[in-house]
């Protein structure tokens, strides 16, 4: 398997909805990070989907090598 490109060492935080889903980026290729846009395609990876429990603000990883991912 290949090796996730860093998109950044930082956390990526964001606002979410509660029970709102998104895919985040494992692979680290996509132009809009945090969030796939298909750049894993060809590669090992496949995005992750998250699903918000409440409201507020979420952190997801931009290393792309959290033992908790996304979180």
């Amino acid at each position: 398997m290949s090796e996730p490109v860093v998109a950044q060492k930082a956390r990526y935080p964001f606002e979410v909805e509660a029970g709102k889903n998104c895919f985040w980026c494992v692979c680290g290729k996509s132009a809009n990070q945090l969030f796939c846009d298909g750049g894993h395609n060809g590669t090992d990876f496949a995005p992750v989907k998250y699903t918000a429990e409440k409201e507020g603000k979420a952190f997801l990883c931009g290393c792309k090598a959290s033992s908790k991912s996304p979180l």
